[in-house]
């Protein structure tokens, strides 16, 4: 209720690009978590699936595949980057999602991939030292050095 009247306050502070974003509670907190949905989604995802494609010695040609589905991101890179992100923040990331599967599930649809994202999110953060990585591969690899065999 008192966001507009922080405005002169945060610019003052040096905060940039504040704008009000709505008047009301709630936006702002829903844009974050719909936005999450798909972030780290895409982070449990990308650990899921090169976690099963190395142990197929695979994990090359569905990076490729992933390139010419959705060209433009470097996906060794982007994968490498989002799996690192999951091991690094993973007990944070899981508790945005449950946050964002309360937030699916108040609009009356059942919030099936928020909750495995956020249980996923959850099993990474015991990987956090794989976090430094230099490659998918190595990343995987050290991952597996350290698990047990998970859900």
């Amino acid at each position: 209720p008192h966001a507009a009247d922080f405005l002169p306050w945060g610019a003052e502070l040096g905060f940039t690009g504040l704008r009000l974003y709505a008047d009301t509670v709630g936006p702002a907190a829903a844009t974050k978590l719909a936005r999450s949905v798909v972030v780290k989604g895409l982070e449990a995802l990308l650990l899921e699936s090169m976690i099963t494609a190395r142990a197929w010695g695979v994990e090359d040609d569905v990076l490729a595949s992933l390139s010419n589905m959705v060209p433009g991101p470097d996906w060794p890179e982007l994968a490498l980057y989002m799996m690192s992100r999951a091991v690094q923040h993973g007990g944070r990331r899981a508790e945005e999602m449950d946050e964002a599967a309360a937030t699916v599930g108040a609009t009356g649809l059942a919030p099936l991939l928020a909750t495995a994202c956020a249980r996923r999110q959850e099993w990474a953060a015991q990987f956090g030292p794989a976090a430094d990585s230099a490659s998918v591969a190595e990343l995987v690899d050290r991952i597996n050095t350290m698990r047990a065999p998970s859900p």
